[in-house]
């Protein structure tokens, strides 16, 4: 495969979207010198959804694709059952195998959005981790020391707020720097939170005989509630949300978050994103720059149709106020068929947008508190801000 050498795009590789490159230059000269590197990207399927807050590094990784590198893409099978708690303030529990199979199901169709996955080598960590025996892991155990370990912030916080720290959580990075080894990675990419785990990696290959791996961080960004993008929040924009939705998040999100996310989940080019910065400082209405992030993101995953199907939507629902004319309709009985066609997802979810006020008559905005048995003409309700359904006897 030809490699990229192209000193501009190298540049915009190693500096676009990336918050840290541990040992740049020497990783800058190896892209230079036209050398196929292996770069490796681990997900854990702990839950069913990827979200753009996850794209990130996957950008990074069509980036690095894009340049004819090989792309080695880990699917934590064995990892996600045990947990990695690096950016949380709590002990994350462990999965099930039942659940982190049921999670992945819609991985590569979800990776296929942003990778060329023919040409994607995919592998699951379980096929080395699992291998292991406690003597081997002893060894690898003894080139770390628990100080490091707790050494790190959220870690620190949970202990001396007198929280637990599990013993399996002080093996996860272990686990992660091991696949560095298994699959011989030149670069691994993560985001921010990921800092040790990946070290890690460049601890352990040495001990292998190899040469330790680059590592490019990636920063992470903010949810729709200003809080860091995740799953666990539900403040995420995910990857399989369909067009309406996905414009309406985008639109969602907090106006300082704009040039941010232009910066880091697109890849409009920078010179047009320098021009919307300055016309934001002279005083453009966000919302119009934001609607083109949101036209954007919508149109990287859904295509350019898709794109205008959320626009349209938007404007006809939030800016002129109307309903929108191609509301789905839904026969009787309601609140089963609105979980069967995936308005809402289950009868808990519809319970509690009903408590809060959620659901109203679109034409008269009042709020009802339970979805009726049966109708004697056509209603249209507004579930939260982005769903619309018409009830029809």
């Amino acid at each position: 495969m030809h490699i990229d050498t192209n000193k501009q795009k190298i540049e915009e590789l190693l500096s676009r979207g990336v918050d840290e490159v541990i040992h740049y230059e020497a990783l800058k000269k190896k892209l230079l010198s036209g050398e196929q590197l292996r770069i490796k990207l681990g997900i854990d399927p702990t839950s069913a959804h990827i979200h753009i807050g996850r794209s990130v590094p996957l950008m990074k990784l069509r980036d690095f694709q894009e340049l004819g590198h090989h792309i080695v893409c880990i699917v934590g099978d064995f990892t996600g059952v045990i947990g990695d708690t690096s950016d949380k303030e709590s002990e994350r529990p462990m999965l099930t195998y039942e659940q982190i199979e049921e999670n992945k199901k819609t991985y590569f169709n979800q990776i296929a959005k942003i990778l060329d996955i023919e040409n994607v080598e995919f592998r699951y960590n379980s096929e080395w981790l699992e291998k292991l025996t406690y003597r081997e892991i002893g060894e690898h155990a003894n080139l770390f020391s628990v100080s490091d370990f707790i050494a790190r912030d959220n870690i620190k916080r949970r202990l001396d707020a007198g929280k637990r720290v599990s013993l399996r959580e002080t093996l996860y990075p272990l686990m992660q720097g091991y696949d560095s080894v298994a699959i011989k990675a030149d670069v691994e990419l993560g985001g921010t939170d990921q800092r040790f785990n990946m070290l890690a990696g460049r601890i352990l290959q040495p001990y292998f005989g190899q040469e330790a791996q680059h590592i490019i961080m990636t920063p992470l960004i903010s949810g729709t509630d200003g809080r860091k993008m995740s799953s666990s929040w539900g403040n995420t924009i995910n990857l399989l949300m369909m067009p309406i939705e996905m414009y309406g998040k985008v639109m969602s999100m907090h106006d300082a978050e704009i040039i941010n996310y232009f910066t880091i989940c697109t890849r409009v080019p920078v010179s047009e994103i320098e021009d919307m910065k300055e016309a934001l400082v002279e005083g453009v209405n966000p919302r119009d720059i934001k609607m083109k992030l949101a036209f954007e993101i919508t149109r990287m995953y859904h295509g350019e149709k898709g794109a205008q199907e959320g626009e349209r939507y938007f404007i006809e629902t939030f800016q002129q106020k109307q309903i929108p004319d191609d509301v789905l309709e839904i026969n009787t009985p309601y609140t089963e068929t609105l979980i069967a066609k995936g308005v809402v997802a289950s009868k808990t979810e519809l319970r509690r947008l009903l408590e809060a006020g959620s659901v109203r008559i679109a034409e008269t905005g009042e709020k009802i508190t339970e979805i009726p048995v049966t109708i004697a003409e056509p209603t249209v309700l507004k579930i939260g801000k982005l769903r619309f359904v018409k009830l029809v006897p």
